[in-house]
């Protein structure tokens, strides 16, 4: 019986020939991640232990959450967090983007095992590397000891097939996907990505696809490393691939060819429609960014929807480049220029407004679209205010727009 690429991955992390699915193993990290939401009880558990870092090395952490403080509570914690950094002398701290586009540039590398203190790191998954969420606590046991104990995951194959219509993009792909699945339909599932459309894809869209496969439950979302990867990456690794004969609880046909642009309304990303149902629906701020869509190719869709436009009068638009690598490259390409022309706001690299602490703080009775991947009630300020996910071709034609429209007639 074949093996799937995460048991390949995790059967190499734990020093064993094979592993089973529904099995226990304990398992080698190669990075542990943490953030400044997620760092400060992290290290108040880490104390509890009361062990040291296992490897100075191999431990990341960022600020990107609320980067710079917004307010007194949040300097404090960044205190707390800085002088944990410089205590143990961890090298890895940066200011300068998303973690996981972070990761993405820096670290990750095809057949690693990566954990973060943050939901969405199964993000990482879409380098051919096994990368998951953990809870704080268990963060701190992993700096401490450099090692996570795993329930080995079922897997689940998504075969997409086909090539995307004008207009459609990866993030309207994967909420075609949650739409069809359900918030619950893949919990503690490895959701592995497969087919020509997967192929033909690249990286940054590969990288929207596993971003959002914890939105299903998954505990990670994988796609086989290849040459794309090796290119992205300009560093090697340890390339895993699916047997032919590996097992799969389920598998998925997905026709791309047959999706129309998509949007997750709320308050939940299962909630997926597609967009000419919803369209018309005012909005009052348009966000583009995050680790689901904040990278070079996601602005230059959106730029191409705004060149030599201006935004409605009553919307903001606000763009975060999900690093400050992102941010120079957007820059050399003369997209920012373009955003600020059309009207939109370009903030500092890092989360944005997608948690709510930071700029983009949404009133009571707002509407927001937005490339991040929640939309829950609360999620961007106000629990009265209303959130839609889209691609950034959606987001930007609505912000344009002043409503929520169908990207194909800005194109």
């Amino acid at each position: 019986m074949g093996l799937t690429i995460t048991e390949k991955i995790l059967a190499n992390a734990s020093h064993k020939s094979e592993v089973t699915a529904g099995n226990v193993a304990i398992v080698d990290v190669d990075i542990v991640m943490a953030h400044d939401s997620t760092a400060p009880l992290a290290i108040e558990a880490f104390y509890e232990i009361g062990g040291k870092i296992f490897d100075p090395n191999k431990i990341v952490v960022v600020f990107d959450h609320f980067f710079p403080p917004p307010n007194i509570e949040a300097a404090k914690l960044h205190q707390k967090v800085r002088n944990f950094v410089a205590k143990h002398e961890i090298k890895n701290f940066f200011t300068d983007g998303v973690c996981h586009q972070i990761l993405v540039e820096r670290f990750v590398s095809p057949g690693s095992v990566v954990v973060g203190a943050d939901s969405h790191t199964c993000t990482e998954g879409a380098l051919g590397a096994f990368s998951t969420g953990l809870g704080s606590t268990d963060i701190a046991a992993a700096m401490a000891t450099g090692k996570c104990w795993f329930k080995i995951p079922e897997s689940l194959r998504f075969n997409l097939s086909g090539s995307p219509r004008k207009g459609v993009y990866a993030k309207d792909v994967i909420l075609n996907i949650i739409g069809h699945v359900g918030a619950d339909g893949a919990t503690y599932k490895a959701a592995e990505f497969t087919g020509d459309y997967v192929n033909n894809a690249n990286v940054s869209s590969r990288l929207t696809l596993c971003n959002m496969a914890v939105e299903i439950g998954a505990k990670n979302g994988i796609i086989e490393a290849d040459e794309k990867t090796a290119n992205y990456l300009g560093r090697e690794g340890n390339i895993f691939k699916s047997d032919e004969d590996a097992v799969y609880e389920e598998e998925y046909e997905i026709e791309v060819d047959r999706i129309d642009p998509q949007v997750a309304c709320p308050p939940t990303v299962d909630n997926v429609k597609p967009v000419a149902s919803v369209e018309g629906k005012t909005v009052d701020q348009a966000f583009i960014g995050t680790c689901t869509n904040g990278r070079l190719e996601d602005i230059e869709i959106a730029v191409k929807v705004l060149r030599g436009k201006r935004i409605a009068d009553r919307v903001r638009l606000l763009v975060v480049p999900a690093s400050t690598k992102v941010y120079l490259d957007a820059f050399r390409m003369g997209y920012i220029q373009e955003i600020i022309k059309a009207g939109g706001i370009i903030c500092n690299p890092g989360c944005g407004p997608c948690v709510g602490r930071h700029e983009g703080v949404l009133a009571e009775g707002e509407t927001c679209i937005s490339t991040q991947n929640r939309n829950f009630s609360g999620r961007m300020g106000s629990p009265k205010a209303e959130i839609y996910l889209a691609s950034p071709a959606t987001v930007a034609a609505s912000a344009l727009a002043g409503k929520i429209v169908d990207p194909r007639g800005y194109l």
